[in-house]
């Protein structure tokens, strides 16, 4: 067996058998980038210690802790409520209006902060019991409400796409332009699947609120509705790059939230720090064991010995591009977004490449796809956040995401028939 062949093994190996443990994930590849260099023969502990740094020694990475820290304060602050307050004046009498006020919610808070967890975490706090209250089916809100969540990768500012931006060097600005219609698309994909659930529940409606009571909670939302206008605008003119994005996020709900909301005192801007903090701490570790693994993944040619296998596919971009959705799809069920990321799509996007797949597009699908992985047991993420806050057991929760998450693999689906909906307005926006 040839050293690269052996280094495969110790990757596919050392990961299942290291997940198997419980081990932590960046640990986990630091220790299987180990074993590929034992392997190898390029085993130097310096050599180690330098991909560890360099896996983190990135000036677009900066973005990450910015936007952990915006969704964070946008939570601390009444951001983020004020935003679900303005959908549910609007439609939050009709029948199910709970469910639609979730997933208008999750699309503007999408806007803002660019973290599953952080938006998902917002609306479960809030909305589970408003629905508990109301009558609404548990299990059926909490999966609305995780499957809302992961809309937040998509629709720019996407940390998960700073993150492939940094691993692929791909340019950011084009992948937050990228998802801009299909975040869209999965809102009212939910929005569709939420109305064919209502067929089945007896809920009740409520009376509509005056109009002025409608317009009194879009004032108060009008800073929260302001921030992506600003950050989405600032980027598309040119006004400050992705990264100063982030920073300009989270300054501006630190503002929001200490001047004009004045909900953030100092001593909770102490709690979100640290929160923050720990957040960065453990994505940014990601990042550097994942370094190291790439590192050995690209001494060992193992990108070459993936095209050996999919090369038939390669003049067949839309088979090829389902095949490898199909294999994300499996990925997601066992990996979070961000290992993904750093693992397997320096990988893949070669291949994309070369047979003829637009990167941005590639990228699009990638994070994607990566998103349902966050509501696709048995890891699912999302779906333990709202098990957590919501005091449900994940078996429910699942059965509840069910239908939610039928409609994403459907949108997924679509959108390898038609590249075009992702393409064409990438090319009309920018």
């Amino acid at each position: 067996m040839s050293p690269e062949t052996q280094a495969f093994v110790v990757f596919v190996v050392g990961m299942l058998v290291l997940m198997g443990t419980g081990m932590n994930m960046a640990f986990a590849l630091v220790l299987t980038g180990a074993g590929m260099a034992w392997v190898l023969g390029f085993w130097d502990t310096q050599l180690l210690a330098q991909n560890l740094v360099a896996g983190v020694d990135s000036f677009p990475l900066l973005a990450v802790p910015f936007f952990v820290l915006a969704g964070e304060l946008m939570n601390a602050g009444g951001i983020s409520r004020r935003v679900i307050e303005m959908a549910q004046a609007w439609v939050g009498h009709i029948k199910g209006g709970l469910g639609f006020v979730a997933i208008g919610a999750a699309v503007l808070m999408a806007s803002m902060s660019g973290s599953a967890l952080a938006d998902t975490a917002a609306l479960a706090t809030i909305l589970l019991p408003m629905m508990r209250s109301q009558g609404y089916p548990l299990p059926t809100s909490a999966g609305l409400i995780a499957a809302g969540g992961i809309i937040a990768p998509i629709i720019p500012p996407s940390m998960p796409f700073v993150i492939y931006g940094v691993t692929t060097n791909t340019s950011i600005s084009a992948l937050f332009v990228s998802g801009i219609v299909p975040g869209l698309i999965m809102g009212l994909g939910l929005i569709v699947a939420w109305k064919l659930v209502l067929r089945d529940l007896s809920l009740p409606e409520g009376t509509p609120l005056p109009l002025k009571d409608r317009f009194r909670a879009t004032g108060r939302a009008f800073w929260a509705i302001l921030m992506p206008v600003i950050i989405i605008g600032g980027m598309k003119t040119g006004v400050f790059t992705p990264t100063e994005a982030a920073v300009v996020a989270a300054f501006y709900a630190l503002f929001v939230a200490t001047a004009i909301h004045r909900e953030l005192s100092l001593p909770q801007l102490h709690g979100v720090l640290v929160r923050a903090a720990k957040t960065t701490a453990i994505v940014m570790f990601l990042c550097a064991g994942a370094q190291v693994a790439s590192y050995m993944i690209t001494l060992a040619d193992l990108p070459s010995v993936l095209t050996g296998w999919l090369g038939p596919l390669v003049d067949n971009p839309r088979l090829l591009m389902l095949v490898m959705m199909i294999v994300l799809v499996l990925i997601g069920t066992a990996l979070d977004l961000t290992p993904t990321i750093l693992i397997f799509a320096p990988v893949m996007l070669p291949i994309a490449v070369k047979a003829g797949i637009d990167p941005v597009y590639f990228g699009l699908m990638f994070v994607l796809n990566g998103a349902i992985g966050l509501i696709t047991p048995p890891v699912g993420t999302v779906l333990n956040v709202v098990a957590g806050i919501g005091r449900l057991p994940l078996s429910a929760v699942i059965r509840g995401v069910n239908p939610f998450l039928v409609t994403y693999i459907a949108i997924l689906l679509l959108f390898v028939a038609f590249p075009q909906i992702v393409t064409a307005p990438v090319a009309w926006l920018r």
